[in-house]
């Protein structure tokens, strides 16, 4: 008998639908064709010691199964479920009228249970855009899959479960697994352990984290040991706006593809923060490998990723950035595959001033030998300099500021200035495909809505004049200028009139501020 099962696969971080046909037929074989890795041909002890272990009489026969699209390589074990309950309907011991309803995917065990598996949101995307009226996941998936709605999302632990609910869900004493979106998000909005109201000090640099949050700009700090730099990178999250349902969505299908949801977890609701140690290799931070997987710039999608000790982290990987800076998207090409990972992070980095630390320190002596500044600066190449939107100096913190026991601004008050900000950027570029915050603007938009006054134009083409900027860095002050624009209308302005206020001269002169560490200015005082 031959019999259809659906399940699905992934290829970048969407999924695509496989069809499982199965063939029982007189003989004594097992076959699988349809270009199948290693792991999914080695189901076939998996699948016939899990059926003798869920209690079915199962007389072995010539079993031969075709995963289609036949000319797409098919990986990992989440074939198992949907391939024994194709054996099992193909061997007629199940009815196998109610398959064509439902999407199976999942990973057996010798004993009979279902262990979970990688990528199951995008597959339950997939399986509500075909119209399934079923999904059958593992247990410890349910939850991350039931988050997607208008499909009923069954958790099974054993074969024997998903046997009855393949064959006839009215058997099943299993009920549907529903999940409130909306409670999650309230429920985690604010929910935070590390506060800038911890920061000692540094309202400088504060100022510069509540720019770069309101605009999504990169940010660069350069200090001495122990200024706070680590610190306060590891706040951010708790000024950053929340994450819209398509943000969340987008963001868990990253995660989900490369298998870093803990188990039991839900929709994210929070914006991610990677930090990858500076041995991390080119393919770890860009993504690939043998069985393609998101790297670092993809995880940290829609959040944060903070790179300490910049100067430390491998030229060759420091260079791959340029790219996604620039298009938001990382694209990963390899002999047998081309697959396409979303990469719209905020960059945020921090480093030494030279080797020891202490250059340019108010009461310690740098001892490091003479052009040993410049060859640490120059591990940071001035292209990838010039993507840094906001360039930071941090002095030490002062006795009094730490010895200070008063309260300091709480991120939440922060955060809803930025909030307001980002809500005037999603108002301005509401028509605008593909861009949601100052940072994404392109010349066109820069033109339209960041173009200066006469005045600030004038103070704009001194600065750059004097200290040789790129054309690249005009750019980004205007984007810096505008969200220093935003944050200033937001408290005095209704959104409407927020959205076309002009860019002044003292928004540029602050912008400009903020590049104090180009290459040709380091150094100077402005």
């Amino acid at each position: 008998m031959l019999t259809k099962v659906y399940s699905a696969a992934i290829q970048g971080i969407e999924a695509y639908p496989v069809t499982i046909e199965t063939l029982v037929e007189r003989g004594i074989s097992f076959t699988i064709v349809g270009m199948a890795d290693t792991a999914v041909k080695e189901s076939y002890q998996r699948i016939m010691s899990a059926i003798n272990h869920s209690g079915v009489q199962f007389v072995r026969k010539r079993t031969v199964i075709n995963l289609a699209p036949a000319d797409v390589k098919k990986e990992g074990a989440s074939f198992d479920l949907p391939m024994a309950i194709g054996v099992l309907a193909a061997a007629e011991a199940i009815p196998s009228e109610h398959l064509a309803e439902c999407m199976i995917m999942g990973e057996l065990s010798l004993d009979g249970s279902v262990l979970p598996v990688k990528g199951v949101l995008p597959m339950a995307v997939k399986a509500r855009e075909m119209g399934f009226k079923r999904l059958i996941v593992p247990e410890a998936n349910v939850t991350e899959a039931a988050v997607v709605n208008r499909v009923e999302v069954y958790g099974v632990s054993t074969l024997a479960e998903a046997m009855i609910l393949a064959s006839d869900p009215s058997l099943s004493p299993l009920r549907p697994t529903v999940i409130d979106t909306r409670a999650l998000f309230a429920a985690d909005a604010y929910n935070f352990d590390l506060d800038f109201s911890e920061v000692k000090g540094q309202d400088t640099v504060k100022r510069a984290f509540e720019v770069a949050c309101a605009g999504g700009h990169n940010l660069l700090m350069i200090g001495p040991p122990g200024a706070g730099k680590s610190m306060m990178a590891k706040r951010i999250p708790s000024i950053l706006p929340p994450l819209s349902m398509a943000e969340a969505l987008e963001t868990t299908k990253i995660h989900s593809v490369a298998g870093k949801l803990r188990r039991g977890s839900m929709l994210m609701t929070r914006r991610p923060f990677r930090s990858p140690h500076h041995t991390v290799s080119p393919v770890a931070l860009v993504g690939g490998g043998v069985n393609p997987m998101p790297g670092e710039i993809s995880l940290a999608n829609n959040g944060v990723l903070f790179l300490d000790e910049f100067p430390e982290f491998p030229r060759q990987v420091l260079e791959v950035l340029r790219q996604p800076i620039e298009d938001r998207v990382i694209t990963v090409s390899r002999a047998k595959y081309t697959v396409d990972y979303p990469a719209s992070f905020m960059l945020v980095a921090s480093m030494n001033p030279c080797p020891c630390g202490y250059f340019g320190h108010p009461t310690r002596v740098c001892t490091c030998q003479p052009g040993a500044v410049n060859r640490y600066m120059n591990r940071i190449s001035g292209p990838l300099l010039d993507r840094i939107d906001i360039q930071v100096e941090i002095q030490p913190v002062a006795f009094d500021d730490m010895a200070y026991s008063g309260e300091s601004e709480k991120s939440v008050e922060i955060r809803r200035r930025v909030i307001r900000a980002r809500e005037i950027q999603q108002n301005r570029f509401r028509d605008e495909q593909g861009v949601h915050c100052n940072a994404q603007m392109n010349q066109r938009l820069l033109k339209q809505h960041a173009w200066p006054d006469e005045e600030g134009m004038d103070r704009l083409k001194e600065r750059m004049t004097r200290l040789n900027m790129s054309a690249r860095a005009f750019d980004r002050i205007l984007r810096v200028a505008r969200t220093i624009a935003d944050l200033e209308y937001s408290a005095t302005m209704t959104e409407e009139e927020a959205v076309t206020a002009p860019v002044l001269s003292r928004h540029i002169a602050e912008a400009i501020g903020y590049r104090t560490l180009d290459r040709a200015s380091y150094g100077q005082t402005f």
